[in-house]
């Protein structure tokens, strides 16, 4: 199974940008579609970005879209989020998820998931 650890996070502020980073291992990287969501404290995951094996789709939250930008190099078996223009309520933990099956923006689709980096945003 494939095992995923995201890095990148840290403390901005408002208007920053930052790239996260997901390095996988353990699997075919090419197999998975890969998202990413986030948690703020006391909310719910919220659906972030979402990119095919491929990269021939991609797919973004409301609240982010025109802001962020996943990507993936299959050769390094990494996919980021290209995060610009943050802003407070940017603040939360990010997860990578991985999925075997086509690209979804429900985090139940997802069985992998990384451990989490935090992104801060001060205003």
């Amino acid at each position: 199974q494939i095992q995923l650890v995201e890095s990148g996070g840290g403390v901005m502020q408002a208007g920053d940008s930052l790239r996260l980073s997901c390095v996988a291992s353990g699997s075919t990287f090419t197999a998975y579609a890969l998202a990413w969501f986030r948690q703020a404290p006391g909310k719910a995951r919220e659906f972030v970005a979402a990119i095919s094996w491929t990269a021939q789709s991609t797919y973004y939250g409301n609240s982010v879209k025109g802001r962020f930008t996943v990507s993936r190099d299959n050769t390094q078996n990494t996919v980021y989020l290209q995060m610009n223009n943050l802003r407070p309520e940017d603040t939360a933990v990010y997860y990578c998820a991985a999925n075997l099956e086509v690209v979804t923006t429900d985090e139940d689709d997802y069985r992998f998931w990384g451990q989490g980096t935090q992104v801060t945003v001060s205003s």
